[in-house]
């Protein structure tokens, strides 16, 4: 018996005569025990499904634990429990009826319930303790972020951000890969979305952060720039030439709202180059963009 956990364990590994469905999916026995439950509840989150041939409810939920164990593919392993043949690991479990499947981790009971299920109660409480594709994503894009791969962050970060529904940790690693990349107007937008209740000491310096990249963005050619245009705001070569130097320091958004100004007036500007430039800096921001997707959305709705 388990110390820690008042479970049956053995140290003998996974006898030959125990038939395994799969790699995700195998029938326990007290051999096997040990490895294929115990011990892989400490890699990842074991599903026990205690059953008997005589179980017609049992019958009824086998075959909805075994597609979603082929569908998590690893995330869980569904470890099968023939209550009638293994009244032992039955007994230190307490199974009083069937079906009953509990949920392991760490060589513990985090879960269980009792009787049929349907699919979208399992799914429910599987997510109550699998971790989340974002999170996974939010792990690789930090190193990336480590190793200063910030176009290949930033690709991975707007996958989690969209798929956690922006969750405020990965806003916050989004909008310092975006201020990284000089894309200060992108970052801010992101950083207008997180709560204030989660606005801490971490968004705090991320804030100073973007205010000090804006303030170096700003080259002596753009600031001059950026005065004659407030002084002559109908001037197209200057909101071009402006355009031009911010798409060349990432401003993105600066730069297609200038050169949508610039189109709006005369969509030949200097025999195409403004449509070109508009186009270069949709083309430079990658495709699945959310920005590169709105603003090519702007751009056919001007010519059109």
């Amino acid at each position: 018996m388990n110390k820690r956990t008042g479970i049956l364990a053995s140290g003998s590994q996974v006898s030959e005569g125990v038939a395994t469905m799969s790699e995700h999916i195998i029938d326990v026995n007290e051999q096997n025990f040990q490895t294929a439950v115990l011990e892989e509840s400490s890699q990842r989150l074991v599903v026990i499904d205690f059953w008997a041939d005589w179980c017609a409810p049992c019958k009824a939920l086998m075959p909805v634990l075994e597609k979603l164990a082929h569908e998590y593919a690893g995330q869980f392993v569904l470890a099968k429990v023939n209550a009638d043949e293994q009244q032992n690991i039955s007994g230190q479990f307490g199974i009083r009826s069937l079906p009953t499947v509990i949920f392991m981790k760490e060589g513990q009971p985090i879960d269980a319930f009792q009787g049929a299920k349907s699919e979208k109660e399992i799914r429910e409480v599987l997510d109550k303790h699998l971790p989340k594709p974002w999170d996974a994503q939010l792990e690789q894009a930090q190193q990336m972020l480590a190793d200063k791969d910030y176009q290949a962050a930033l690709e991975t970060l707007r996958r989690a951000y969209k798929d956690s529904e922006q969750r405020y940790d990965i806003a916050l690693s989004l909008a310092f890969a975006l201020i990284e990349m000089n894309r200060c107007d992108e970052a801010q937008t992101v950083m207008d979305t997180i709560a204030f209740v989660d606005r801490e000491a971490h968004y705090d310096r991320l804030l100073a952060s973007l205010e000090l990249k804006r303030e170096a963005g700003k080259s002596p050619e753009i600031q001059a720039l950026e005065e004659q245009l407030n002084n002559d705001p109908d001037n197209l070569q200057l909101a071009y030439q402006l355009a031009v130097q911010f798409s060349q320091n990432n401003q993105f958004k600066e730069a297609l709202d200038l050169l949508l100004m610039v189109l709006k007036d005369d969509k030949e500007f200097q025999e195409g180059a403004a449509k070109k430039a508009y186009l270069d800096v949709l083309a430079a921001m990658g495709k699945g963009e959310p920005l590169a997707i709105e603003y090519q959305r702007k751009f056919f709705n001007m010519l059109y």
